[in-house]
């Protein structure tokens, strides 16, 4: 694919290609640093994969999810641009379904290591081992507290939640844990091993010591903020502190010319701009909510000051869990107060009496 070297509008980001490869296709982002694309059924369509070409194959970094149209794509990949090579290793940047879901098929189908931090492991082997068939009591409760729609609650009260295994192959034991402060020889180059946060414990970015490469998961992205979400699995977690944390600790590492390869969306260049951008934005994210509870709202009645965008039903759920982890930081911060409706809904208001 031809190169074009493309302004985006107001950010002063570059991206060096106008569009990603075509379906089974790959790009040459770097001498023999491949730039690939598998479909994804969400609004969100699709996510960024990337192959390492080793001298007795491939290092594969992240893997899409699991089903009979990524399954042919990869078989497509393999035969073409990864020329019938083995894979020897697979990375994942992070435990999220989209990252880990194809791991197991190409460990299982090449007998390769897989390489992750432990809490991506831990966290993507646990998640698609538990199967549930109707959400969990705890669930349920985080819902009614994050005043979930009335329509919304009745529909997901009694469907099948979703499952981790429905779109991962099986995860088997064992893997080679990386770790902040490490490095990775990979593509014939040597990778500084730094860890994000916020959207992911323990996220995987590595950052070439020999040339200006960054492969950033979905820590960095270079038009869209990655989601910050609460889930019932830890109610009063504080993510976004994680996030923000990350974002500067990598922001010192952050040069302009670094070519950064996302999980989603161009790869681009404009790295430490990009870093202000995405601390920024959720600073302003957090005065806008704050405004807002002049007035006492749930989380579900949060989403018009945070996102400045229509939430539909197939966002919804990222809106809800992102809403919680911002109305968690002001919390912890001291910023909000909360109190317990007799609905057993949360209200959140910067005056007052709270929890």
């Amino acid at each position: 694919m031809a190169q074009a070297s493309i302004a985006a509008e107001r950010t002063g980001l570059r991206h060096p290609w106008a569009a990603p490869p075509e379906e089974g296709r790959a790009t040459e982002v770097a001498p023999g640093v491949l730039w690939m694309r598998l479909p994804l059924p969400m609004a969100l369509d699709h996510v960024n994969v990337y192959a390492l070409e080793e001298p007795d194959g491939w290092t594969i970094v992240d893997t899409g999810i699991r089903s009979r149209r990524s399954i042919a794509i990869w078989e497509a990949l393999l035969a073409g641009p990864l020329k019938g090579r083995a894979v020897r290793r697979v990375i994942v940047t992070h435990h999220h379904p989209d990252h880990v879901g194809m791991a197991g098929w190409l460990m299982a189908r090449f007998g390769c290591d897989l390489l992750a931090s432990r809490t991506a492991w831990l966290m993507a082997r646990m998640l698609i081992l538990d199967v549930e068939e109707r959400p969990t009591p705890q669930a349920l409760e985080f819902w009614r507290r994050a005043g979930m729609d009335a329509e919304i609650f009745a529909a997901r009260r009694d469907a099948r939640p979703y499952n981790f295994a429905d779109v991962c192959a099986p995860l088997p034991v064992g893997y080679t844990r990386l770790q902040e402060g490490g490095t990775l020889q990979a593509a014939g180059r040597t990778w500084d091993v730094r860890m994000g946060g916020g959207h992911a414990p323990e996220h995987l970015t590595l950052w070439s010591t020999d040339c200006n490469l960054v492969i950033a998961g979905d820590q960095i992205l270079p038009s869209i903020s990655p989601n910050i979400g609460v889930y019932p699995t830890e109610p009063e977690a504080d993510p976004l502190a994680d996030w923000l944390e990350a974002c500067g600790r990598l922001a010192a590492h952050a040069r302009e010319d670094h070519l950064v390869l996302g999980g989603h969306k161009l790869p681009f260049t404009g790295l430490p701009l990009r870093m202000e951008q995405l601390i920024d934005n959720h600073h302003g994210a957090l005065r806008r909510l704050e405004a807002h509870l002049a007035q006492p709202h749930t989380a579900a009645e949060c989403f018009a000051p945070l996102f400045k965008r229509r939430i539909d039903a197939g966002t919804y759920g990222l809106a809800l869990v992102e809403a919680v982890a911002h109305l968690n930081h002001l919390h912890k911060l001291g910023r909000v107060t909360r109190r317990l409706r007799e609905d057993g809904a949360w209200e959140w208001q910067t005056q007052g009496e709270g929890a």
